[in-house]
C-alpha cells in the first residue's frame, strides 16, 4: 500500500501544476499512464488565453466565453477563471515559462489572436505554447522531494469506504503487472479528455477517458458529455498521427478554401475563418458531406516565408516533413475530435460529489466552457482550477486515514483475450462515435449507436470483470463507458446547440440547461 497525502491522477497542465503547489508542505503522489510528458498539454499549440492588454479587458474575454459557450457557461466560473487568470500567468512565468516577446519590446507579449476572441489576448510560445509549460512543470516537479512521479502506471478504479468517502485507487503497474494500492486523503482526477473514444483526434494515445469513467463508476455525476469540440484543422495526411494545424493560423490570416480554391466560410458567419470552433468545424463538414470529399484546404500563402518560419516553426517543419511548403503550398485539413467540454460535474472549487474527490481540467466540468469551448481557455481552465483544488483541499488533510478493506491482488500474467477481438471492439465503438456521434447528429442515428453501444459496453464489462487486468483491457473499458455517456447525454438534449446539432431539433430551446447522468440512472 502507497500512502499520501495527495494522490494526483495525471501530468498535464492541472495535474502538474497542482502537485508542484501541494509539495510545499506535504506528500504526493503523481500517478501517469505513460511518461509524465504524454498528455494533450504538451501539444498544445495555440496558447493560453489572459487578459494582458490595456485594450483589452476582464469583462471583453467574459463576454466572448460566454458567447462562444452559446448560453449555457456559468458566468460566476467564468468571471472567476478570468479574473485569477493574470496571477496564474505570474506564477507560471516564475517557475519558468517563457511566453514570446514582442520584436519591439523587451516587456511587451506577443499576444495573438484566435477564432471567437474580440482581442489579441493569447499569451504563446512560438506554436508549441503546451509543449514549453509541460517541459517545464516537469523540470520543477523533478527538483521536489514531497513528490513522488509514478510513471506507465494506469489508474482502474477509485477507492470508497463504506461511508462512500474516496480513499485513493487502484492502479496497475504496466510494467511490473501488478497492481497497487494508493492511499490519499485527497484524490485529484487530473486525466484529461477522452478523444481516443473517436476514430479521429487530435489527442494522444493516452486520452481514453479515465478519469470521468472511474467518477462515474464511484457514484458522481457526469455533465454535459454531448458537447464534444472538433478541431476544424487537423493536418489531412495519412502519415501525419493527430496533428493540428493551430487556431492562431486563422487568427493571422489563413483561409478555408475548396478543392477548387473557393472560399467558403462566409456562408456560414460573418466572422468568416474566426468564428467559432463549432460554426467552422460544422461548415467544413456540411461541405465535405455535401461534395462528398475528404479534405478542404488551410492557406495561408499570402504570409511570407520569414513571417510563418517565426510565427509557427513546429508547424512550418511538420509540413515541410510531409512535401507542403505553407509560404506557396495550401494545407489539406479535416475536423477531428478535440476537446471535451463536460465531464465530472464540479463546483466552484472543483470539488465532486463524491467526498474527498476533486476533478480539475478536461476531465471535469466546471461550467466555464458551456456549449462550446473558447479557443486556449482550455490551458487557462486547468492552471486556474488547480490552484482553486489545492486552497479548498487543504482543510482536508488534518483527516486520519480509514482502513481500507480488500484488494485486486496481483495479475501474473496478460493471458485472456485474442488481441485481434479486443481491436475489433476497440475500433467498432470508435466507428460508432464518429458515425453516429460526430459534428452531425439525429434521434435515429443516436438510437442506432445507443442500441449498439449497449451491447458492446455488456460485452466488455464481462470480459473485464472475468480476465487478468491489461492495460488495453482498461482503456477499452473506459472508452465503452465514455461512449455510453455521450450517447445518453445526447439523447436527453432536444436541441441543437454550440457542439451539439441534432438535425431533428435545429434550433435551440429557450429553457436549456446541463444535462446530468450518474449510474443511478442508467
Amino acid at each position: 500500500m502507497i500512502k499520501s497525502d495527495y494522490l494526483i491522477i495525471g501530468s498535464g497542465i492541472a495535474g502538474l501544476s497542482l502537485a508542484l503547489k501541494a509539495s510545499k508542505s506535504v506528500s504526493v503522489s503523481l500517478v501517469t499512464k505513460r511518461k509524465m510528458f504524454d498528455s494533450s498539454t504538451g501539444r498544445a499549440q495555440g496558447g493560453i488565453a489572459c487578459v494582458m492588454d490595456k485594450f483589452d479587458s476582464f469583462e471583453e474575454h467574459i463576454h466572448d466565453t460566454v458567447v462562444s459557450g452559446a448560453g449555457l457557461c456559468d458566468e460566476k466560473m467564468v468571471e472567476r477563471m478570468v479574473v485569477e487568470a493574470p496571477e496564474r500567468i505570474k506564477e507560471l512565468m516564475w517557475f519558468g515559462v517563457k511566453f514570446t516577446k514582442r520584436d519591439d519590446s523587451n516587456s511587451r507579449f506577443d499576444l495573438g489572436m484566435e477564432g471567437g476572441h474580440s482581442k489579441r489576448r493569447i499569451l504563446h510560445a512560438g506554436d508549441v505554447t503546451g509543449n514549453e509549460i509541460e517541459q517545464v512543470l516537469i523540470s520543477n516537479i523533478s527538483k521536489h522531494e514531497n513528490i513522488t512521479v509514478y510513471e506507465n502506471c494506469s489508474a482502474i478504479d477509485l477507492i470508497l469506504d463504506g461511508n462512500k468517502v474516496c480513499r485513493g485507487a487502484y492502479v496497475f503497474d504496466n510494467e511490473n503487472n501488478k497492481i497497487e494500492i494508493f492511499q490519499a486523503k485527497i484524490t485529484v482526477l487530473a486525466t484529461g479528455g477522452a478523444g481516443k473514444t473517436y476514430l479521429y483526434t487530435s489527442n494522444p494515445d493516452v486520452a481514453t477517458g479515465d478519469g470521468v469513467a472511474m467518477a462515474y463508476r464511484a457514484g458522481a455525476d457526469i455533465s454535459n458529455m454531448e458537447f464534444v469540440q472538433f478541431h476544424p484543422t487537423c493536418l489531412y495526411n495519412s502519415e501525419a498521427k493527430s496533428f493540428l494545424i493551430s487556431e492562431a493560423a486563422r487568427g493571422e490570416g489563413a483561409v478555408l478554401r475548396l478543392k477548387n480554391g473557393e472560399p467558403f466560410m462566409d456562408k456560414y458567419s460573418s466572422q468568416k475563418e474566426l468564428a467559432s470552433r463549432d460554426i467552422v468545424a460544422r461548415a467544413i463538414d456540411s461541405e465535405l458531406k455535401s461534395r462528398r470529399e475528404s479534405f478542404v484546404y488551410l492557406d495561408i500563402t499570402s504570409k511570407s516565408r520569414d513571417f510563418l518560419m517565426k510565427r509557427f516553426p513546429n508547424i512550418y517543419a511538420k509540413c515541410l516533413e510531409y512535401g507542403m511548403d505553407m509560404a506557396k503550398d495550401m494545407i489539406p485539413v479535416v475536423p477531428a475530435a478535440h476537446f471535451f467540454c463536460g465531464g465530472v460535474a464540479i463546483d466552484e472549487d472543483g470539488k465532486t460529489g463524491v467526498d474527498n474527490l476533486y476533478a480539475v481540467g478536461e476531465t471535469a466540468c466546471s461550467g466555464v466552457h458551456g456549449a462550446n469551448r473558447l479557443a486556449s481557455n482550455s490551458l487557462l481552465e486547468g492552471v486556474v482550477y488547480a490552484d482553486r483544488v489545492y486552497k479548498d483541499s487543504l482543510q482536508f488533510l488534518k483527516k486520519d486515514f480509514s482502513k481500507i478493506q480488500g484488494s485486486f491482488g496481483k495479475c501474473n500474467n496478460f493471458s485472456g483475450k485474442n488481441p485481434s477481438i479486443y481491436m475489433q471492439e476497440w475500433e467498432e465503438i470508435r466507428r460508432i462515435t464518429w458515425n453516429y456521434l460526430g459534428i452531425t447528429r439525429s434521434d435515429g442515428k443516436l438510437l442506432k449507436a445507443k442500441k449498439r453501444i449497449d451491447i458492446l459496453k455488456s460485452e466488455i464489462d464481462q470480459y473485464f470483470n472475468n480476465t487478468p487486468i491489461t492495460v488495453d483491457n482498461i482503456e477499452l473499458r473506459n472508452i465503452a463507458c465514455i461512449a455510453d455517456l455521450i450517447v445518453r447525454s445526447a439523447m436527453l438534449r432536444k436541441e441543437s446547440r454550440g457542439l451539439h446539432y441534432n438535425t431533428d431539433y435545429p434550433s435551440m430551446s429557450p429553457d436549456a440547461k446541463d444535462t446530468i447522468v450518474n449510474i443511478q440512472n442508467a
